[in-house]
């Protein structure tokens, strides 16, 4: 499995002794190293990655108020040159903290922890998530109501721009509400595939490499979802 990353750093030396040390794993792919938190979030509402590099302290925009605002959060490793953030930075669960000038040795270490943490999710799918249950319901707003749906009647949501469809074992809603957010909302049964679509694994009849069947429906999967499916 290759994992994607991205480097977020003002300095551009601190940048390129990232993009050395990555040049060295086979199985990490550097898609962009960006210069400010601004340009990495343009980046990211494209082009979402596993893994991101993200400098602390940076000009008009720090490091951890920018991964505070991200709605979907990949993993993180916390790069400074100042010793007195590593607390900020743990608290927003990352999965790292590298001291400036990084060298590979302590680079490698928080690597291993990276992967760790993907070995431990895909073995256990449901360690950080509350199990479902058939009588899960949750309420969407819906022509000024708020509309009772069942979690175990969900078939798939995809997302259309600024609002989502649900599709449901009889029917549909269609609601104003980003993917990420509701994703948010539902329990371990639901898969996010593609950055617009997420299935209910219960519903799936049959899948490939390029994309799984609900029943009738073919619903792509993005090559970087790829690793939320564990059988794949």
């Amino acid at each position: 499995m290759t994992y994607t990353c991205l480097i977020v750093d003002d300095e551009e030396l601190a940048r390129e002794l990232i993009e050395s040390h990555l040049a060295q794993l086979d199985n990490f792919e550097l898609l962009a190293s960006c210069g400010s938190a601004i340009e990495a979030s343009k980046y990211l509402q494209e082009q979402p990655v596993d893994l991101l590099f993200l400098d602390i302290e940076m000009p008009v925009l720090k490091g951890t108020e920018f991964f505070k605002n991200l709605l979907q959060k990949p993993k993180v490793i916390f790069t400074t040159a100042y010793r007195d953030y590593a607390l900020e930075g743990f608290e927003l669960d990352a999965v790292d903290y590298l001291l400036k000038p990084i060298v590979f040795q302590r680079f490698f270490k928080a690597i291993e922890k990276f992967l760790a943490s993907q070995k431990t999710w895909i073995a256990n799918p449901l360690a950080s998530a509350n199990a479902p249950t058939n009588d899960a319901c949750l309420y969407v707003r819906k022509n000024r109501k708020q509309v009772k749906v069942k979690l175990d009647d969900i078939l798939f949501i995809e997302s259309l721009k600024d609002y989502i469809k649900i599709h449901l074992v009889h029917g549909s809603h269609m609601v104003k509400y980003g993917i990420s957010s509701f994703e948010k909302e539902l329990d371990s049964r639901f898969t996010r595939v593609h950055r617009s679509y997420i299935v209910n694994r219960d519903k799936i009849t049959a899948f490939t490499k390029n994309d799984v069947e609900i029943g009738d429906i073919e619903i792509p999967i993005g090559e970087n979802y790829r690793k939320n499916i564990p059988v794949l």
